[in-house]
């Protein structure tokens, strides 16, 4: 296996959608979706199945966004009037962490690198 090819969602709306995370979180993809993103290290974790860790329980999975500057990232998605949490958390060796529910109700994690 070489990495991960694509990740892909349901949306009641599926172009406003992709305009939310190309015009909110800068996800530069072209017409086909494809996007060429910056080398880095990508993790797969298997979480309990009673998590809250995800936001909502119908949430099976969680996608995870390297960023630069989380607090710019989540300042920038506040002024949009997105749904950001509060808090952020940092893990040692692994960087900080913050979330945002998507207009599809996905909660997604930015992720500033060690």
């Amino acid at each position: 296996m070489l990495g991960i090819g694509g990740y892909f969602v349901r949306a009641a709306d599926p172009e406003a959608l992709g305009a939310w995370y190309r015009d909110c979180l800068g996800l530069d993809a072209d017409e086909h979706g494809l996007w060429h993103q910056e080398p880095g290290g990508t993790v797969f974790a298997a979480f309990e199945a009673a998590t809250d860790y995800f936001g909502s329980r119908g949430q099976q999975t969680m996608l995870n966004f390297r960023v630069r500057d989380l607090d710019a990232m989540l300042a920038q998605l506040r002024r949009t009037g997105a749904d950001v949490a509060e808090e952020t958390q940092d893990i040692e060796g692994a960087g900080r962490f913050g979330w945002v529910t998507d207009p599809g109700g996905n909660r997604i994690e930015p992720r500033q690198p060690s």
